[in-house]
């Protein structure tokens, strides 16, 4: 008996989305392997590494790269609480900051919108350079050695502001606006309780890049921070593996004179500061991931 046409389509649909499971899972085992990788190198004797090459199963396992990497525990975890502090508030802050300006430009009732504009676009063009940066940061904001160095910089993002206003000015109708206005609404009642409950897909999207800009900085530390109890956890992880370039140097150039900095675990340490680094911010992004696909989408359906 001849299928119908119902039918045909139907089979053809199944075998499409077996042929799409089986990429997107490929896809996701592509994605995974590499940080598997990374962590069974963490875990592998030094010596091992440097004869058998790199591999994900350990064939002998050994901590101490961990052991290396945390010999200062305390500084590890104070590194840790100052990077958590600077991405919550500075993550919070800049969303905040973002979203406030972004409205206003997608009003087209607001005199100034154009003016407004073109500041954001210049700066996404032309920038003074890092000398007159880091004058205004020291010498006119007085932040060096302090916490906001590491907030302010990643503050306010020309490009999301920009996403943020298209999200705002292609989703958010203007009749519901206008009916808030009717009902005696005021503009800062109207952002809170109706733009901003409207707007989580585009708030999630900008929200989870401004944590990976503030977890994964170590520039701003860098040109700011001298005190070492304000090293964030990125910067700190830097300054080890610095130090394990400079040692594993040393031991070379001595050949077998020292012991001590020939057992120096350099290729798993640095492995094992991946892990330390990365997880915390792995375990963060489930929660972001029921808006993060809408969100990639700003603009694209009206």
């Amino acid at each position: 008996m001849r299928k119908s046409k119902f039918q045909e389509v139907t089979m053809i649909s199944k075998k499409a989305d077996i042929i799409l499971n089986i990429f997107m899972l490929l896809l996701a085992l592509a994605c995974i392997y590499p940080l598997l990788l990374v962590f069974g190198i963490s875990i592998t004797d030094e010596k091992t590494v440097t004869l058998e090459g790199y591999k994900l199963i350990p064939q002998v396992v050994s901590f101490k790269a961990y052991e290396y990497v945390f010999t200062d525990a305390v500084d590890i975890f104070r590194a840790y609480g100052v990077t958590i502090f600077v991405t919550i508030v500075g993550s919070i802050t800049s969303l905040s900051v973002i979203s406030l300006y972004a409205y206003p430009l997608s009003r087209k009732d607001f005199r100034y919108r154009k003016h407004f504009t073109l500041l954001v676009f210049f700066t996404m063009l032309f920038n003074a350079g890092l000398v007159p940066w880091y004058m205004v940061y020291t010498n006119v904001l007085h932040i060096k050695d302090t916490i906001f160095a590491m907030i302010l910089p990643g503050l306010m993002t020309p490009l999301y502001v920009l996403i943020m206003r298209t999200f705002y000015s292609t989703t958010i109708p203007e009749s519901i606006i206008e009916a808030a206005k009717v009902d005696g609404a005021s503009e800062f009642k109207i952002f809170t309780s109706i733009i901003l409950p409207l707007s989580k897909p585009s708030l999630a999207t900008i929200g989870l890049f401004n944590v990976l800009y503030y977890w994964n900085d170590w520039y701003a530390p860098l040109l700011f921070i001298t005190d070492e109890k304000l090293y964030n956890l990125q910067y700190l992880l830097y300054r080890i593996n610095q130090s394990i370039t400079y040692l594993t140097s040393q031991s070379n150039s001595l050949g077998n004179v020292s012991e001590l900095l020939a057992n120096i675990p350099s290729q798993t340490a640095r492995m094992a500061m991946a892990i330390v680094a990365i997880g915390p911010i792995v375990l963060a992004y489930p929660f972001f991931q029921k808006y993060f696909v809408e969100g990639l989408t700003v603009g694209s359906i009206k």
